[in-house]
């Protein structure tokens, strides 16, 4: 295995800690999914920093960053693109959408339909887009980064199930501590500091270091570990949906992710206790209406983990 660029890494999560005090570890998580190759969701109260952050990771790499703000009124095709005729050729010319871009971020994803939503979901899952039979690639690296506000706010819709095992990670930002606010509050970073923030890693480093997540060994115990936590999922009582293959997939790769920015190229079993919440949760579905939600699953998941013996 190559070696790991650790000092390229630790530049990377200071640049965007510089605008978003007070929150390495979430912070350590967007870089988890980045580096892994899978998509974030960012779900918090409004006001904690969940654009701070996505613009923040984006301005860090040199590369083709869009923004598509969400709202009810908004077409698949604003999205992804349109084909425009031309009366001079007689021919239609597909005009490519904000999601062809290297980072998206799509800012209150569930103030949108679900029609719209679902444009994504090619795009998410195949780095695709496919048009009037015609299939354009997105990325290397292609990643989309989506905010949203819990859904018992007002013009809110809920993501369906699907539209969520596309993302790698979901994670919650918080309020930040005393001290950390009124810090924030006298620099206010995310109005002066976010705009001078400028690209600490190029697109072809990037890359190469999701080439160098693939190459993280993971142990034969620690797959059977995965395993058992999915299974555990499948067959939990108070669970109508358990962790599919494509979420179990994501905490390999995930935890792979993890290794790496912690310079390793093995995976540990809690490399994979500790991404277990951000990586399974919003994919799991309550059987009782009154006890659905990211807290709930959040508390099963914890407590399978503490039935569950890691590997030694």
């Amino acid at each position: 295995m190559p070696t790991i660029d650790i000092p390229k890494l630790r530049k990377l999560q200071a640049n965007i800690e510089s605008v978003l005090y007070g929150k390495a570890h979430a912070v350590r998580q967007a870089l988890t999914a980045l580096l892994g190759g899978g998509h974030l969701l960012l779900e918090d109260v409004p006001g904690v920093g969940k654009t701070v952050l996505a613009r923040a990771l984006a301005r860090s790499i040199h590369c083709r960053f869009n923004r598509i703000q969400l709202t009810p009124d908004l077409l698949p095709s604003d999205i992804l693109g349109v084909s425009i005729y031309h009366a001079d050729t007689g021919q239609f010319v597909f005009q490519k959408g904000p999601v062809f871009a290297h980072i998206v971020l799509a800012d209150e994803i569930n103030r949108t339909t679900p029609r719209t939503q679902s444009a994504l979901l090619e795009a998410m899952n195949e780095s695709q887009v496919t048009m009037d039979g015609q299939t354009y690639p997105l990325g290397p690296p292609f990643m989309v980064i989506a905010t949203q506000n819990p859904f018992q706010f007002e013009g809110t819709y809920f993501l369906p199930e699907n539209q969520l095992d596309r993302f790698m990670i979901r994670l919650q930002i918080g309020y930040p501590q005393r001290e950390i606010e009124r810090r924030i509050l006298a620099e206010q970073p995310g109005r002066v500091k976010l705009d001078q923030l400028g690209p600490v890693m190029t697109l072809e480093e990037l890359v190469a270091l999701q080439s160098q997540v693939l190459t993280v060994r993971v142990d034969d115990a620690i797959l059977d570990y995965i395993v058992s936590i999915a299974e555990a999922t499948r067959r939990h009582e108070m669970l109508s949906l358990g962790l599919s293959p494509r979420g179990a997939l994501a905490l390999v790769q995930a935890a792979r992710a993890w290794a790496l920015l912690d310079g390793r190229d093995y995976v540990v079993p809690d490399d994979v206790k500790g991404l277990c919440v951000p990586v399974m949760a919003h994919r799991l579905l309550m059987k009782s209406v009154a006890q659905d939600g990211f807290q709930s699953t959040q508390a099963v998941v914890e407590k399978i983990l503490q039935s569950l013996p890691a590997p030694q």
